[in-house]
């Protein structure tokens, strides 16, 4: 029976349609940023595969991906791709796969790539791969994981609403929900204003955010990287006035402070969303969230203080029950619940620690059931 090198060499790959760096262009890349950053601090040798300009990026071209390249901005969108960034990228991983094979030094690949080829990689280069299902099933990835037969592979979903959806497809996931950096998501004191935050993309919906806040007499300020300039074009820049501002795509300290100020954050989301990681972004300032049952929404507030869901795309109804929050929720005592109840549920340490031992099982032939205890041991608490 083998046992993990402790510390771990683990390949992280990141999804490559966009940076890893500040300010994160969703709560993909902050996921994804995070996990190599907590590794790193736990003594982990953690190697990046991710687009040029990542953080964290070593200087080997073989683990650089090519993030799209539009012919105009204005076609720039976060759900397609340009013609041809699919060969790019089996070019590009097929590099990947050859630098794996090569180098023949690594523990564990820690994949969140939303392409197939990683997951391959578990049966054609016999290495453990941990896959983060992060999205609703795609068809790419389905495929992949239907050909693993036995190979060492595990994946992961970020809520139980996505293992469901995946295990609909064949794929069985256990389920970790994703964590943040209370350390840096600190406690707000509130205010008068609301707060949107997220990409800004259709499916986010901010527009129906602002149409809440209006509807209820207040003011709000909206967040977020332009995801598709169309959209915002169309629905969002036309209710901007004087009740509804425009903030830009903030770096982290200067959202958690625009968050951690507001009486209320809103959450909108009209697709299927896999988890919604504002949600705990800002109930960890202490903020209430008011938000839209998408998805794995009501699951991730279920039985947190200070939140409100509400049937999806119902904008009288946000309204009025973010109004209630934002009444109820200014108080130091009730702010304070909020966010010791997301310490307790979404700390970036307690949900990592979860992510770590799954890697040192996937690294090493320990039986589960002696995971915790090897973790523990040989790590560190």
């Amino acid at each position: 029976m083998s046992v993990a090198r402790i510390p771990l060499r683990v390949l992280l790959v990141a999804p490559e349609r966009h940076a890893l760096r500040q300010p994160h262009a969703g709560g993909l890349e902050a996921v994804v940023w995070n996990r190599a950053r907590w590794l790193r601090r736990r003594g982990h040798e953690v190697v990046l595969c991710a687009a040029a300009g990542s953080d964290l990026l070593g200087p080997n071209p073989a683990l650089r991906l090519p993030s799209p390249r539009w012919t105009r901005a204005a076609d720039a969108s976060d759900s397609e791709y340009p013609e041809g960034h699919r060969r790019a990228m089996a070019a590009a991983f097929a590099r990947v796969a050859d630098h794996i094979a090569r180098d023949g030094g690594f523990d564990v690949v820690d994949n969140h790539s939303l392409h197939g080829a990683p997951v391959r990689w578990s049966r054609t280069l016999g290495i453990p791969v941990v896959t983060t299902l992060h999205t609703p099933p795609l068809p790419d990835m389905v495929v992949a994981a239907s050909a693993l037969g036995g190979a060492p592979h595990r994946f992961l979903a970020v809520s139980q609403y996505t293992a469901q959806a995946w295990s609909a497809e064949g794929v069985d996931a256990i389920v970790i929900p994703n964590g943040v950096d209370t350390d840096h998501w600190t406690a707000g004191s509130g205010g008068a204003d609301w707060v949107w935050s997220g990409r800004i993309v259709p499916e986010k919906a901010p527009h129906l955010a602002i149409r809440a806040a209006r509807a209820a007499g207040a003011r709000i300020v909206v967040a977020g990287r332009i995801g598709d300039e169309e959209y915002f074009a169309r629905d969002v820049r036309p209710l901007l006035g004087p009740d509804a501002r425009y903030a830009g795509a903030l770096r982290q300290p200067e959202l958690n402070a625009l968050v951690g100020a507001a009486a209320v954050a809103l959450v909108t989301p009209v697709w299927s969303e896999p988890f919604g990681l504002v949600l705990a972004e800002a109930l960890a300032t202490g903020t209430p969230v008011a938000a839209f049952d998408s998805g794995g929404i009501r699951e991730v507030l279920s039985g947190m203080p200070g939140t409100a869901v509400v049937p999806a795309g119902d904008v009288v109804a946000l309204a009025r029950a973010a109004s209630a929050l934002a009444a109820a929720g200014g108080g130091v005592a009730t702010r304070r619940a909020v966010r010791r109840a997301a310490e307790a549920r979404y700390s970036l340490a307690h949900r990592q620690r979860e992510v770590e031992r799954v890697l040192l099982h996937a690294a090493s032939d320990v039986p589960r059931h002696d995971l915790a205890a090897e973790a523990v041991a040989q790590v560190g608490a």
